[in-house]
C-alpha cells in the first residue's frame, strides 16, 4: 500500500501530498470533543478559548512527531515498539492499546447514534448498528481503492463537520473583543479548572498518535534520500498545520457557538440537550446542520479508529484480520452499551476517562523514539524540540491523571 515518493508521487507536487494529517485530525473533532466544547462555552462563555488554542498547538507538535517517525524510518510507531519490547511486555502493551481503541470507538459510535436519533428519531441501538455498517463500507472502500481516495472521503466528512459546527456562528457571530479576552489564560472557579483539564487532557488521543505514523508511511513510503526526506517533512509540517488548524477552528467555533447562544442554558452538558438548545436559540435549520455535522463526526472518527486498531495489531503482534471481522468485534462493546440502556452522555464521559489511561503509553515512547539519533539519524529532535516535547508530555500526562482522579472522586 505504500508508495515510493520518487516514482509514484513526486515530492515537488506538495499539494498532492497533503492528506494523512487530515485523517488523523478527525480524532480532534469526535463526539467527545463536541460535548466538552459545548459545555465549556455554555457554562463559562469565552473564558476557556485559550485552553483550546493551547490544546491545538500541543496536538500539532505531537502529531508531526508521529508522522515524522513514519516518514524517516518507514515503520509505524507500533512496529518500532513491537521490535523493542519482549513478548510479555509487547502483548501487555498491545492489550492496553486495544482497550483504549475500543473505548474510543464506544464514544464515536454513540455520538453517531445520537446524531441519527436527532435526525430521524431512530433508537440508539439501531443508530449504532447503522454507524457500524457505514463505517465498514468506508473501510472496505479504503481497502479496495487505497489511501488517497479514503483521505478524500474523510476530508469531505471533515468539511461537513466544519460546516455543521460553525454554521451557527454566521447567524449569531461572537463578540471579537470577548474572543481576544478569552485568549488570556485564567480560571474562574474549580469547575472551570476541571473542565479545562478535561478539554486539554483529552486533546492528545493515543490512537491518533499510533495511526499518524502509519498514515504518513503508507502514503509516502520511507524517504530514501536526504532531499526527498527534507521535502516530505516540509510538506508534512504544512499538512499538520492546515489539518490541525482546521480542527482547532472547529473546536473553538463550537465553544463560541455555545458561549453566544447557550449561556447558562440547562441541559447543555448532553449533546441532545445542546441540540435542543441550539434549535431554540438559532432555529431548526441550524440545529439540523449541527446534527448532520455530528453524524459526519461519528462516521469519520469510527472509521479512523478502526484503521488505528489495525495498525496497532499489525505492529505489536504482527497479526492481521479481515477488516469486516475487526470492525464487527470492536463494534460489539458500543452496541452492548446502547442495548442495555446506559445513559449515552455518561458512557461518553467514562470512555474519555478510560482513554486517559492510555495517554502515557503513547506519548512517552513517541518522545523516546523521535529523540533517538540511532533511529531517526539527522532527523532526531534537536534540544529545543526535546525540551518542548518533554514539557508537553509531562503536562498532558499530569492533566489526564488529574482528570481521572477528579472524575472518580467527584
Amino acid at each position: 500500500m505504500a508508495m515510493n515518493p520518487a516514482t509514484e508521487q513526486p515530492v515537488t507536487r506538495g499539494v498532492l501530498l497533503l492528506g494523512p494529517a487530515f485523517v488523523a485530525s478527525i480524532a480532534y473533532v469526535d463526539p467527545g470533543n463536541v460535548a466538552a466544547n459545548l459545555t465549556g462555552g455554555a457554562r463559562y462563555g469565552y473564558l476557556l478559548v485559550w485552553v483550546l488554542v493551547a490544546a491545538n498547538l500541543i496536538a500539532a507538535l505531537v502529531q508531526y512527531q508521529s508522522a515524522k517517525l513514519g516518514i524517516v524510518t518507514g515503520r509505524t510507531m507500533p512496529e518500532h515498539l513491537g521490535e523493542r519490547l519482549r513478548t510479555p511486555a509487547r502483548i501487555a502493551f498491545w492489550g492496553q492499546a486495544e482497550l483504549v481503541a475500543a473505548a474510543t470507538d464506544i464514544a464515536e459510535v454513540i455520538g453517531g447514534a445520537i446524531a441519527l436519533s436527532l435526525l430521524f428519531g431512530l433508537p440508539l441501538f439501531v443508530g449504532g448498528v447503522i454507524i457500524g455498517v457505514v463505517s465498514m463500507a468506508l473501510l472496505a472502500f479504503q481497502s479496495k481503492y487505497g489511501q488517497r481516495p479514503f483521505e478524500t472521503v474523510v476530508i469531505g466528512l471533515l468539511t461537513v463537520i466544519a460546516i455543521g459546527f460553525l454554521a451557527g456562528l454566521f447567524v449569531s457571530p461572537p463578540n471579537g473583543v470577548a474572543v481576544l479576552d478569552g485568549l488570556v489564560p485564567r480560571f474562574s472557579d474549580s469547575g472551570s479548572v476541571l473542565l479545562a483539564a478535561s478539554m486539554l487532557g483529552a486533546t492528545v488521543m493515543p490512537h491518533a498518535i499510533y495511526v499518524h505514523s502509519a498514515l504518513a508511511r503508507d502514503r509516502h513510503g520511507k524517504a530514501m534520500t536526504v532531499v526527498d526526506r527534507g521535502r516530505l517533512l516540509r510538506v508534512t509540517k504544512w499538512d499538520v498545520v492546515i489539518a490541525l488548524g482546521l480542527a482547532g477552528v472547529v473546536n473553538v467555533g463550537m465553544l463560541l457557538l455555545a458561549a453566544v447562544n447557550l449561556p447558562d442554558v440547562a441541559g447543555t452538558d448532553t449533546i441532545a440537550g445542546a441540540h435542543a438548545a441550539i434549535s431554540s436559540a438559532l432555529g431548526p435549520g441550524i440545529a439540523l446542520v449541527f446534527a448532520i455535522g455530528l453524524l459526519a463526526s461519528g462516521l469519520a472518527s469510527t472509521s479512523v479508529g478502526s484503521y488505528a486498531g489495525a495498525t496497532i495489531m499489525a505492529g505489536l503482534i504482527k497479526r492481521t484480520i479481515p477488516v469486516f471481522v475487526r470492525r464487527g468485534v470492536t463494534l460489539i462493546p458500543a452496541l452492548i452499551v446502547l442495548a442495555v440502556g446506559v445513559d449515552p452522555t455518561w458512557a461518553l464521559v467514562i470512555s474519555q476517562v478510560f482513554l486517559s489511561f492510555g495517554i502515557p503509553f503513547a506519548l512517552v515512547p513517541l518522545l523516546r523514539l523521535t529523540n533517538d539519533r540511532s533511529i531517526m539519524g539527522e532527523s532526531a529532535n534537536r534540544r529545543p524540540v526535546k525540551w518542548a516535547l518533554s514539557i508537553v508530555v509531562v503536562l498532558v500526562v499530569a492533566l489526564n491523571l488529574g482528570l481521572i482522579v477528579l472524575t472518580v472522586t467527584a
